[in-house]
């Protein structure tokens, strides 16, 4: 506990208390404490600023009473004076930390988080796919994924998911999957219930949505096609919907057909 009289006791305590923190803050059990925490770091840090000022203050009126360990006096107010103004530095880049720490404060005040949705294990979950993008038709969602982050490109790619129907023609095509992401070098990166696998290596993109149907047999999803599972082909394939930037009108017949591409398939592990 602070004593509010003796320095190096709260000096101590308050390297503690900062190294209990560093350890604590890991993790968050509730985003919104996050807030909490800020605020009272910005506290810390003007108090920081204070605390470095009275240092360097009484550096300088101290300065005639110092020697350095040979008992030179002058070299000792040298020290003393030159302490002091590293002080005065660090308390004007506390003040720089200060501002940028208060307008994160202000944008953290403007989050409201929602809690996590959680997942019933006891229900059989699957992968399926609802879009592939390969070739030149993937340069806009790697831009985006570059530019913005995962989820733009998941919210990007979502317009491709008509819900039940995607559903049906996924299972009835055998477009479903244990896990996403099969191949050597894809990478999965997970945004609610879908899962945005990339594999920049043969240059592809696809969105796959998890599907839990706890009266679905897994004999019926597991069972292949005469070929084993098929990929999706783009949105340039006949049958498929037309690029997104141009508004079409929904087409009655499944945009799902299967495609023979041997380097992607062998790439995500499916055997042809």
């Amino acid at each position: 506990m602070s004593t509010f009289f003796d320095p190096t006791a709260d000096a101590t305590e308050a390297s503690e208390a900062l190294r209990g923190l560093a350890h604590a803050s890991r993790t968050f059990d509730q985003p919104a404490q996050m807030y909490g925490v800020i605020g009272d770091l910005s506290a810390g840090m003007r108090s920081l600023h204070q605390v470095l000022e009275q240092l360097a203050d009484v550096h300088e009126r101290k300065a005639a009473h110092a020697f350095n360990d040979d008992g030179n006096h002058a070299a000792g107010v040298r020290d003393a004076l030159a302490t002091a103004e590293k002080l005065r530095r660090s308390g004007r880049l506390v003040d720089q930390a200060y501002d940028r720490l208060a307008e994160g404060f202000a944008a953290a005040g403007r989050i409201a988080w929602h809690p996590e949705l959680t997942i019933d294990e006891t229900v059989p979950s699957r992968w399926i796919n609802v879009v592939f993008l390969q070739g030149d038709e993937a340069d806009r969602p790697l831009r985006i994924l570059g530019e913005l982050g995962h989820v733009d490109v998941v919210d990007y790619l979502a317009q491709w998911d008509y819900g039940e129907e995607t559903t049906q023609a996924a299972l009835e095509n055998g477009y479903v999957y244990d896990e996403p992401g099969q191949g050597t070098n894809d990478r999965v990166m997970i945004s609610g219930d879908y899962a945005l696998v990339v594999n920049p290596h043969v240059g592809y993109v696809s969105l796959l949505r998890r599907h839990s149907d706890p009266d679905a047999s897994a004999e019926a999803i597991d069972e292949p096609s005469q070929d084993g599972p098929e990929l999706l082909v783009s949105y340039s394939s006949p049958g498929a919907p037309k690029r997104p930037d141009v508004p079409q009108p929904k087409q009655e017949r499944s945009w799902f057909e299967p495609a023979k591409i041997t380097a992607v398939k062998q790439a995500r592990g499916l055997g042809l």
